[in-house]
């Protein structure tokens, strides 16, 4: 998927951070009311330093009266150390309120990927969508998060301006008295709008020249964003573990130092153009901003230094005037500058709410699926084709079969025949193009999702274990029953009520998986920790034992339908063996799909299906089909069985 380079006119950008912002405040009201009086402490709190300054100044440069001296001092050195306590309280209460701002902001993101359907989240467009987004946070800092920091910048200047105009409207206010000849020029309405429309201007021109100047990192994005993605790709390349030995047998890390060098070269790497920019258009336009900025102070200086000149004030107000009209201007350029930012925001806004406005086209049903205690589901696949979005082939085509309760069916074929699409239409991941799945004579699209869900213990080939306890990840809960949450070995509260996970029953699934040799030599147990990700004292642990662990979780879960996809792939022959003698057992009277590439395991299954080509090529026992001698079946059959036998 490209980005789209469309402008995005005001409107729509305005709309865009209102709708961002609403996010936020929904979420974090108190975040939002105590930004707003730190915004205003921060602003306002120089200006008490210069109105007492300027009352100290008048001071010195009149009579001096010791009494008023100390009495100026003391309110300031008192009102400033006030001042600066509130601020910095309010400071303080503001980090702590954003600290999860960006975790809040990336849950939203990962909430919308598991919530929408399984469909759009495999979609390759909805994964390049989300890298876009992410690519954009890293490396330009925009996104969600940006709105919230330019709301507090905005109100913060916003209080500053307010300040600053009524410190300086007196300004404005004072003549310049008769005797002070041709100064009197000063009082002239126009010269006071020469002085608005020059400060205007400047404060007009200091945002556009930098917004352009954000303009020009912006057309490197796309350059910037692949080069990020080339760099850190190739730095992972050093550190992951499961590439160690082809990069060390094959010298695949040449692809690593050699491109790492490439992208990292000052002069040819991806940083390269927006150097050269720098010292060209880009560095020009910021160059051009930061000096209109300063332009001003020079006419601010002429203006209030020939008004005190001429009378119109005392010498301490300059200090104040001066102050008040920089900060004004400053306030005003601020606000300019965020608007412009937030401009430039709207393209990394508009594409992340096109990813959370991905919309759930798979129909959610509301029907309640009956808890049987005898475990009587029947699912019938009838007349079903399947095709993948986005493509023309169908990988499944007219399939109809019927599951019998407490059966034990294989499902085997070539890679490529469909018996994973199977499993996965059969889950509800995906809905079939045509046909119809029925649960009990009603279709499954009629009940409620996460209660359909639930008839199903699934293991699947490229399973995923947690670093969690082992007890944790086969009762694939996290509750233990002191009220708190572990992860990772470490103990977090948690809000619901106390409970977890039935270890008696964790250990008769991890006995039945084949586990119970590699527990008992755990000294914690249930409660090793697995893998290093968040405890250095995590244990490793084999392929063939994560799959015996995922075998365990699947039986406590406990659904009346098993499906094991390919279960026994890392396990040893022996092993292999193990589970199948035991596979009646384990099951119960549970109804278990089996998917598997070694046939050896359907002697153990009361129907086999073979797939080819989408569709059912045979049905029938192990003894049934291994009668036809020209099906599928035996060809397969005999493919594998030359490798066990002796020369």
């Amino acid at each position: 998927m490209q980005d789209n380079h469309e402008k995005i006119t005001w409107r729509e950008a305005l709309a865009l951070n209102k709708r961002a912002l609403v996010l936020w405040l929904r979420e974090y009201p108190k975040l939002f009311a105590v930004t707003g009086f730190h915004a205003l402490a921060a602003a306002l709190v120089p200006y008490l330093t210069l109105y007492f300054s300027a009352r100290l100044l008048d001071e010195l440069a009149g009579e001096r009266r010791a009494e008023l001296l100390t009495k100026w001092v003391v309110i300031l050195l008192a009102a400033d150390a006030a001042a600066y306590l509130l601020k910095a309280l309010l400071f303080r209460w503001k980090q702590a309120l954003s600290a999860n701002l960006y975790y809040w902001g990336e849950a939203r993101l990962s909430q919308k990927l598991l919530s929408m359907d399984f469909a759009a989240a495999d979609d390759a467009s909805t994964q390049e969508l989300l890298d876009r987004i992410h690519q954009r946070e890293i490396w330009m800092n925009c996104g969600l998060g940006k709105v919230y920091w330019q709301f507090a910048g905005l109100i913060e200047e916003l209080f500053r301006m307010i300040g600053a105009a009524a410190l300086t409207a007196s300004l404005f206010l004072l003549p310049v008295p008769r005797e002070a000849g041709w100064l009197t020029l000063l009082n002239h309405p126009l010269c006071i709008l020469a002085l608005a429309a020059v400060m205007i201007g400047v404060i007009l021109l200091s945002p556009y020249f930098a917004t352009l100047g954000e303009r020009c990192v912006q057309e490197h994005g796309e350059e910037m964003m692949f080069g990020n993605r080339s760099y850190f790709f190739r730095i992972d390349l050093f550190r992951e573990e499961k590439r160690a030995l082809d990069m060390r047998i094959y010298r695949q890390d040449i692809f690593g130092v050699e491109e790492y060098q490439k992208l990292t070269d000052p002069k040819t790497g991806f940083m390269s153009c927006l150097g050269r920019d720098a010292r060209g258009r880009m560095g020009g336009l910021f160059a051009l901003s930061e000096a209109s900025s300063r332009s001003f102070l020079g006419a601010a200086y002429l203006f209030v230094c020939l008004k005190a000149f001429g009378g119109a004030f005392t010498v301490g107000a300059v200090t104040r005037y001066i102050g008040g009209i920089m900060a004004f201007s400053t306030g005003l350029s601020g606000i300019l500058r965020v608007l412009g930012e937030a401009a430039v925001n709207s393209e990394a806004l508009k594409i992340t709410f096109e990813f959370l406005d991905i919309p759930n086209e798979m129909y959610q049903g509301s029907l309640t699926v009956e808890k049987r205690s005898d475990r009587k589901y029947e699912v019938e696949f009838r007349n079903v084709s399947f095709k993948y979005p986005h493509t023309e082939n169908y990988v499944l085509r007219n399939i109809s079969l019927k599951f019998r309760v407490g059966e034990r069916l294989a499902v085997v074929g070539e890679n490529g025949s469909g018996k994973t699409t199977f499993i996965k239409l059969l889950c509800r991941l995906y809905d079939p193009t045509e046909g119809v799945i029925l649960l009990n004579g009603i279709d499954i699209r009629k009940y409620n999702y996460r209660e359909y869900l639930s008839v199903f213990s699934v293991v699947f080939q490229d399973f995923q274990l947690l670093s969690v306890s082992l007890g944790e990840n086969v009762a694939a809960g996290s509750r233990d029953g002191k009220g708190t949450l572990s992860f990772g070995g470490r103990r977090l509260r948690h809000s619901g009520k106390e409970g977890g996970y039935d270890r008696d029953r964790v250990l008769d699934c991890v006995r039945m998986a084949g586990l119970s040799r590699w527990l008992d030599a755990q000294p914690e147990g249930l409660d090793t920790i697995l893998y290093r990700d968040l405890d250095e004292k995590g244990v490793k642990i084999s392929g063939g034992e994560a799959q015996k662990a995922a075998i365990a979780r699947s039986l406590y879960h406990n659904a009346p339908f098993v499906i094991l996809d390919e279960p026994t792939a890392a396990l040893d022959p022996e092993a292999e063996y193990e589970i199948y003698t035991k596979f009646n057992e384990i099951v119960g009277d549970r109804t278990a799909v089996y998917i598997s590439h070694r046939l050896s395991s359907c002697r153990f299954c009361d129907e086999i299906i073979v797939f080819g080509g989408g569709e059912i090529l045979q049905k029938g026992s192990h003894e049934e089909l291994l009668r036809d001698e020209e099906g599928k079946y035996v060809k397969l059959w005999n493919a594998q069985a030359q490798y066990y036998r002796k020369g």
